[in-house]
């Protein structure tokens, strides 16, 4: 039997050790970033229901005992950026974003965004939006090494551009996690935004709206889709698996953990709760009563007038259950 009713596959990335620490020059050119695989194409937020992006997008990862190093190759005929004061909502211009949650209980997660100009917005969300998350804008990671390299010239719109690139170092210090073992893995996402632009007075501004007189709404470009117009939804991003086989000495498949199905079943609670409460005013105080497509026979509920708890037993730990409450974040105990 398929409890539950979700329909969603995340994507997935092998993340191989680097014997030799590349240098941070935004170039990706290093002996290991050659060998290193790219990832598939970036696809539209919402996935294939919406048009193929205009222009390619695709990242690659590795690391070492140190750091977790990113690369993203954005293609790019208009090269555009003009914020530079750090912790400025850089997502009102064109820019590359990425998303991390190493233990995946979709809460305390973080968010990198970056332009072609190399100005850096670096925030802690402590949970989603949608579950009364606040950004902590004045977390600033420790140690952090960063570089943009652009293949053409910025904010010039006399000529086309080939693309801009980005190469991160993320410091496993500066994350409270440790260095992940082999085989573990973290949620991830990336999302490019993308304005349509025009010339005028021989530079870049947006296109405007005549029946709105604002802007047309961006598009966002993501690694793994979300489904939903909203970077923020930790569980629909997709996945890093971290081997310790040196990259270009192995070609290790990705095995989903089977406790992620677990948390799916969960996740569909959640949301089945979530509705009901806005439909009645209460949460349901027992599973037979949501709309649950082939409910779990194991579900276990605890209930009160503003808060719930829902359980299932763990499928790689005996004795262990997974949890989830209203605020989202799930864990195992």
């Amino acid at each position: 039997m398929a409890w539950g009713q979700t329909e969603h596959s995340p994507r997935s990335y092998v993340a191989h050790r680097t014997p030799e620490k590349p240098i941070i020059d935004g170039k990706l050119d290093d002996t290991y970033w050659q060998l290193a695989p790219w990832s598939e194409a970036f696809v539209d937020i919402e996935g294939d229901i919406r048009p193929k992006p205009a222009h390619l997008t695709r990242m690659k990862m590795m690391w070492d005992e140190d750091f977790f190093y990113i690369g993203v190759k954005l293609n790019e005929p208009h090269i555009w950026a003009t914020y530079t004061q750090r912790e400025a909502v850089i997502f009102h211009e064109n820019d590359i974003e990425v998303f991390l949650d190493p233990n995946g209980d979709t809460h305390n997660y973080y968010e990198w965004e970056i332009n072609a100009l190399g100005t850096l917005w670096d925030l802690l969300l402590t949970k989603p939006y949608k579950d009364g998350g606040k950004p902590l804008n004045g977390w600033n990671i420790n140690d952090f090494e960063y570089a943009v390299h652009v293949e053409g010239t910025l904010n010039d719109p006399s000529n086309i551009d080939d693309y801009w690139s980005v190469e991160m170092a993320i410091p496993w210090a500066s994350l409270s996690y440790g260095v992940p073992k082999d085989g573990q893995q973290w949620r991830i996402n990336f999302s490019r935004v993308q304005w349509q632009l025009e010339v005028a007075d021989n530079s870049y501004q947006k296109v405007i709206n005549p029946e709105t007189g604002k802007a047309f709404p961006e598009d966002n470009w993501v690694w793994s889709p979300q489904g939903v117009i909203n970077m923020h939804v930790p569980d629909r991003w997709g996945f890093v698996q971290f081997s310790t086989e040196e990259v270009g000495k192995g070609n290790v498949a990705f095995e989903l953990r089977p406790d992620e199905q677990v948390k799916t079943w969960l996740r569909d609670y959640y949301h089945a709760q979530k509705a009901h409460f806005k439909e009645n005013g209460a949460y349901a105080l027992t599973p037979e009563i949501l709309s649950i497509k082939n409910p779990h026979p194991q579900a276990a509920f605890e209930v009160t007038a503003t808060r719930f708890k829902i359980s299932l037993p763990s499928l790689e730990d005996s004795g262990r259950s997974w949890h989830i409450v209203e605020d989202g974040r799930v864990w195992k105990q």
